[in-house]
């Protein structure tokens, strides 16, 4: 059973659109995943800015690998490195720390990744 990093059973991320490394909607990972996709996030335009600005468009639809392009509000697994990265620059969307992988806990802190932590209203 894969676990989160509140030490709990991991939780689906997002199915609309179907996110992951295995595109089975949970953010694990393997050792051939080189960008170790773990970080659940609700992507924020200013994030999916930052991001493309570093080479990466995940607003950009990639039909052939039925990827529709996310759009503010969206779950998606995200590279652990790209959060940390975004996240020291203040552009880091928030996580839901449930669906977030344990793995994530190689690259920062519990402490920091509780304080992005998703909060519905």
């Amino acid at each position: 059973m894969e676990l989160n990093v509140l030490g709990t059973p991991l939780i689906s991320c997002c199915i609309n659109p179907v996110t992951g490394y295995f595109r089975d909607g949970f953010c694990r990972t393997i050792s051939a995943d080189t960008g170790t996709h773990t970080v659940c996030a609700i992507v924020s335009e200013e994030f999916l800015k930052y991001s493309a600005s570093k080479g990466n468009n995940l607003m950009r639809p990639i039909p052939h690998f039925n990827f529709p392009g996310l759009k503010p509000g969206d779950s998606w697994c995200l590279c652990v490195s790209r959060w940390v990265e975004a996240e020291k620059v203040g552009k880091a969307p928030p996580i839901i720390l449930e669906a977030t992988h344990q793995k994530t806990l190689q690259y920062t802190t519990l402490d920091l990744l509780q304080q992005y932590a998703f909060k519905q209203s």
